[in-house]
């Protein structure tokens, strides 16, 4: 008990209260030691032996900390980030870690100075429906994948009063949805060489992005990513066309479902996928293969073994800033019509190589 690593929660909206609250208590290394929130009361109600702060001064101020994971709006990632960092801790932040490019290069640059690990939030990762069709492309079951389509649609068609949808830096469906979809897409390809947007408002109301439909170009491989407000049903999460057939991944994942329904990150029947991926083949016969299991509770795992060593970070920061550079390559391919090279410079686009590599 003396060795968990002492957690430190900053917000506790949707994100804070249903994913990492419930997943840091899942692993047994971390310990959830205190929150900062308006919501004390929700917090007490969940977690009554977690200290409640007002404000993030306290919370830094405590060395049974050894982690602060951000969990807020979008717009204030970066600066309680750095914080938390020249604080001297560890730290976890949601995605996307910032609103833009020299944003996340200078969270990354504080946490190299402090000497401290920085970890974006990519939880996606460790979800069945990606973990599955990931698994059938890497044996190359249907060859060398020469299209790919990642969906993450919903049925959401009024317009609710969160930040989220308000007309604020870092709102909108892409920067919400958008770092998931490329994370997976970059984990898979690799960096594109170009990104060609488009996005819209299609709700009433609306006063930002509720959808999104972004390619990104691969010589002439095609990789769509689409993010949906108005779609009640009829899509797909997967699709993969490649030289010997084709996937296609019909349900997503079920943990957020899970967590929102109550279920503690581990019980019985955790991460269970029951929607088969479909594999046809060269001459149209289909067949079902079961799906893998997902966990996002890895990712908060590989953090804790990399604060204590020397375990790797399962979500290097380079490899957060490359997801930063096409999520914003897309937000300029939409604003002026035409094909955007994501922008990294040289030296990061050979550590993400490395990286990539080497993970």
């Amino acid at each position: 008990m003396e060795d968990r690593i002492g957690v430190g929660l900053v917000g506790y909206g949707y994100a804070g209260r249903t994913f990492h609250a419930a997943l840091i208590a899942g692993v047994t290394a971390l310990d959830l030691r205190a929150v900062v929130s308006r919501r004390a009361d929700e917090v007490r109600r969940d977690w009554p032996a977690v200290t409640v702060h007002a404000d993030i001064d306290a919370m830094l101020a405590d060395p049974a900390i050894g982690l602060v994971v951000v969990a807020t709006p979008n717009d204030t990632h970066a600066p309680l980030a750095c914080a938390a960092l020249r604080a001297g801790k560890h730290v976890v932040v949601d995605k996307p870690f910032a609103l833009d490019l020299a944003q996340a290069r200078a969270v990354i640059a504080v946490a190299e100075a402090e000497g401290r690990q920085l970890f974006v939030f990519h939880n996606r990762r460790w979800d069945s429906d990606f973990l599955t069709i990931s698994v059938a492309i890497a044996e190359g079951v249907i060859g060398e994948v020469r299209h790919w389509e990642s969906h993450f649609d919903r049925f959401r068609p009024a317009v609710r009063d969160r930040w989220r949808e308000h007309d604020a830096p870092g709102a909108g469906v892409w920067f919400d949805l958008g770092p998931h979809l490329i994370d997976q897409a970059l984990l898979l390809f690799g960096l594109p060489d170009g990104v060609l947007a488009s996005l819209a408002r299609q709700r009433d109301g609306a006063a930002v992005d509720d959808w999104a439909h972004v390619v990104l170009l691969y010589g002439e491989r095609r990789v769509v990513l689409h993010a949906g407000s108005l779609v009640a049903g009829g899509t797909h999460r997967f699709v993969a066309h490649g030289t010997r057939g084709s996937l296609v991944k019909h349900g997503a994942d079920r943990q957020e479902a899970q967590l929102v329904a109550g279920a503690r990150a581990g019980s019985a029947g955790w991460g269970e996928d029951p929607d088969p991926l479909i594999v046809i083949d060269s001459e149209g016969e289909k067949r079902e293969r079961a799906a893998v299991p997902g966990d996002q509770r890895a990712f908060y795992r590989a953090v804790a073994g990399a604060i204590a060593g020397p375990a790797t970070s399962p979500v290097h920061p380079v490899e957060a800033l490359a997801v930063m550079a096409v999520l914003i390559a897309a937000q300029t391919s939409a604003r002026e019509g035409r094909v955007c090279a994501p922008d990294l410079l040289s030296d990061e686009r050979n550590r993400w190589e490395r990286r990539r590599v080497t993970p």
